[in-house]
C-alpha cells in the first residue's frame, strides 16, 4: 500500500480527522457557542463600558494609586460573577462619596455602612492589593507584578517566582553559565 494514501490500513476511518472535518466541527462549536443563550458578556469576561467605569471610579475613591484600566476591566467581570450585586453596591459607594465630595477614602470610608456595602469596598481594595477577587486555591489572577502590595517594596522586594529573570520573564534567556575552572 503507498504511504500517501489518505485511508492507510494503520489509521481506522473513525480516527481519520481531515482539514475539512476540523474545520468544520470548529465553526459549529464557535457558532454554537456564540448563539448559545445561556453564554453572556459576564461568563466570556467582559463588562459593558459603564460597568467597568464605574468600577474604575469607585476603585479610584478606594485606592489612592494609579490603576489600569485593563486590569480594572477583568476585575469588574470577575467580582460581577462572583458578587451579582456589586452593581448597585458600587453605585451606592459613589453615591456617598458624593456626599461627602470626596476625594480620598478616608474622607467617606466612615460613612460606608456595615455590612454588603463595606463588603464589596472592602473586596474591591483586597482584589486591587492582591490581585484576586476571590481568597481561594484556584483563583485566577488579575495582578501580579501589578498587584498594589508589591508596590510600596517593589524596589527591595523579589516577587515570587520560577521565571528565571523575573516576573512575566518567561520568554527571557537564561544568563549564560561562566567557564567552569579545571582542576
Amino acid at each position: 500500500m503507498d504511504m500517501t494514501d489518505p485511508s492507510r490500513d494503520d489509521c481506522p476511518e473513525e480516527f481519520n480527522l481531515t482539514r475539512r472535518k476540523l474545520m468544520v466541527s470548529g465553526a459549529l462549536l464557535i457558532g454554537g457557542v456564540l448563539l448559545s443563550p445561556e453564554i453572556s458578556a459576564q461568563t466570556l469576561g467582559v463588562v459593558a463600558p459603564e460597568v467597568s467605569a464605574n468600577f474604575m471610579e469607585v476603585s479610584s475613591l478606594l485606592i489612592d494609586h494609579h490603576l489600569d484600566a485593563e486590569v480594572g476591566a477583568r476585575m469588574a467581570a470577575a467580582m460581577l460573577r462572583i458578587h451579582p450585586t456589586i452593581e448597585q453596591d458600587i453605585g451606592a459607594i459613589i453615591q456617598i462619596a458624593k456626599k461627602k465630595n470626596a476625594k480620598i477614602v478616608e474622607e467617606f470610608f466612615a460613612d460606608i455602612p456595615e455590612g454588603n456595602l463595606k463588603d464589596t469596598a472592602l473586596a474591591i481594595i483586597s482584589a486591587w492589593y492582591t490581585g484576586v477577587v476571590e481568597n481561594s486555591s484556584n483563583a485566577e489572577v488579575f495582578a501580579f507584578e501589578t498587584a498594589l502590595m508589591y508596590q510600596p517594596t517593589h524596589d527591595v522586594m523579589t516577587i515570587p517566582t520560577y521565571a528565571i529573570s523575573g516576573p512575566n520573564g518567561w520568554n527571557a534567556e537564561a544568563p549564560a553559565l561562566s567557564d567552569m575552572p579545571t582542576f
